[in-house]
């Protein structure tokens, strides 16, 4: 699975000190209450790939750059609770000094093309923390509109989040 300048594939154990490059950066971590201890990591990684035996094959893919073959990210559709059901997320966290270089958008570009075109899902949601704004320009350039508010709690935290959605019926014709 690949865009232009990314490829796409299923996390491994392998991946974890490339991975603790965001789960274990404070400032990219920050929409989570900051970084990861290293028993969160494996407990991240473990919930990946129960998911992708679970779930159909969702879960958050490793981002690779094309160029350089190194994993600047990860990206893909998840499942995530919201209004008392499961809703297909694409979800997006990627090493800061990637950031502002349009890869996420282009990974999450794809994810929303695959979503629609391979899975056939119906709607595809992006659920973001309040003060996560680059995240939220993000969901805007994925096509997505904000639909909603809610408050989860994490870490001990009350955080407000936005739910972003396209649906598959409102896209232009191709």
């Amino acid at each position: 699975m690949e865009s232009e300048r990314l490829y796409f594939r299923k996390i491994t154990r392998n991946d974890r000190s490339d991975l603790c490059k965001i789960l274990q950066d404070e400032k990219a971590m920050y929409a989570y209450e900051g970084k990861f201890d290293d028993e969160e990591v494996d407990e991240w990684i473990d919930r990946q790939l129960w998911r992708y035996e679970n779930e159909n094959g969702m879960g958050l893919y490793a981002v690779i750059l094309k160029e350089s073959n190194m994993l600047i990210g990860q990206c893909g559709l998840t499942l995530q609770d919201y209004n008392g059901k499961k809703v297909p997320e694409i979800g997006y966290l990627f090493q800061r000094s990637f950031w502002h270089k349009g890869y996420a958008t282009e990974a999450a570009l794809f994810w929303k093309k695959y979503a629609f075109e391979v899975i056939g899902l119906e709607a595809v949601y992006s659920i973001i923390r309040d003060s996560n704004l680059p995240s939220q320009r993000v969901a805007e350039r994925n096509g997505m509109i904000k639909a909603d508010v809610f408050v989860k709690r994490y870490r001990n935290v009350d955080m407000p989040h936005y739910v972003y959605v396209c649906n598959k019926a409102n896209l232009p014709p191709k």
